[in-house]
């Protein structure tokens, strides 16, 4: 198949890309939420017995404490008392400096904490029968370890995972083997409550679908949850969302027609070429079709222009109606041509 190759072109002005829809008032919507600092507990230990201060921490919370043992540090469960407390002991050694820096990264958790209790308030809002996570849980953990988990316990927030986009750490081999540049360009606080709304959209909120569904549909699937994640969090900038750079946004923008003709002109929207679909609706450092300057993910975006046009023309579908509606009918009835 010939490549259809465009180069998106650079622009020097930046558009803010922000949300103008503000969401609904949800001030009377209670939800209970608290935060637990796990990390400040590990780390400013003075206990003389690492294996009993262990032991408190798991008789205080032993749900969070032994995910964080086994499946955050790896320690075996069969190891005896001392050995894991060894074990922890060496982790808090290595990473105390990991420890003090987000200390200075992050000295006031609360920001974070307000912002994440509004999108729950606006997840109750539009999913009330949804079990909202009543605690935040925040901890130090491994470098390869995710940004935000929901579990049983609530919602677990990998603080090692904000320290700034150019923290020494995330430039090590290690590191960038499994986070390379595009997706640690948004190790920043700021993606704390972005990063917490997906995690709940991606495991609780939307079901499976099946990986086998023709490209357009699966850009329309990740599209109707850039959609969900703008309603849990209306006044973040979209550029944010979609985990762009802010000039990228602005650039597929500028150049969407030219964007929705490389997958018209080539035919590509009803293939199933599980290699074709990965390049435009996962992750990726850029469009190769699309020129250097592209970002990744351009179906994702795409799906999610659909989206928003069948909404346009369907105001008052709900989220929930959203997430039940099958892809050909979005597509059908948008009728996108940018």
């Amino acid at each position: 198949m010939r490549v259809f190759t465009v180069v998106l072109a650079a622009t020097l002005f930046l558009s803010g890309c922000s949300n103008a829809d503000k969401g609904p008032d949800v001030s009377a919507v209670k939800i209970n939420l608290s935060t637990e600092r796990f990390e400040k507990k590990l780390f400013d230990t003075t206990a003389a017995s690492l294996s009993q201060y262990l032991q408190r921490l798991q008789n205080a919370n032993p749900g969070f404490t032994a995910i964080y043992l086994r499946k955050i540090l790896g320690a075996d469960p069969q190891w005896p008392a001392d050995s894991t407390a060894n074990y922890v002991n060496g982790f808090i050694n290595a990473f105390r400096t990991v420890y003090n820096d987000t200390e200075k990264k992050i000295p006031d958790f609360s920001v974070y904490e307000k912002e994440i209790h509004h999108g729950l308030q606006l997840v109750k809002y539009y999913f009330p029968a949804y079990k909202l996570p009543e605690k935040i849980i925040t901890y130090i953990g491994p470098p390869d370890g995710f940004g935000a988990i929901i579990a049983n316990e609530g919602l677990l927030i990998g603080l090692h995972n904000y320290l700034g986009k150019d923290y020494p750490l995330y430039k090590t081999e290690m590191v960038n083997q499994i986070y390379p540049e595009y997706i640690s360009q948004r190790f920043e606080p700021e993606y704390i409550p972005v990063n917490c709304m997906k995690t709940i959209i991606n495991t609780d909120l939307y079901p499976d679908k099946e990986s086998d569904q023709p490209l357009i549909n699966q850009m329309i699937e990740k599209g109707k949850q850039l959609y969900l994640l703008q309603k849990f969090l209306p006044t973040t900038d979209e550029y944010k969302l979609i985990g762009y750079k802010k000039e990228q946004l602005k650039d597929c923008y500028d150049h969407e027609a030219v964007i929705w003709d490389l997958f018209t002109k080539n035919s590509m929207l009803q293939t199933t070429d599980k290699n074709i679909i990965k390049n435009f609706v996962d992750e990726g450092p850029k469009t190769q079709e699309l020129g250097e300057g592209s970002p990744g993910n351009v179906g994702s975006f795409t799906g999610w222009q659909i989206i928003k046009k069948y909404i346009q023309k369907n105001p008052t579908t709900t989220p929930q109606q959203l997430i039940a509606l099958d892809a050909e009918t979005i597509f059908q009835a948008a009728k996108y041509k940018p």
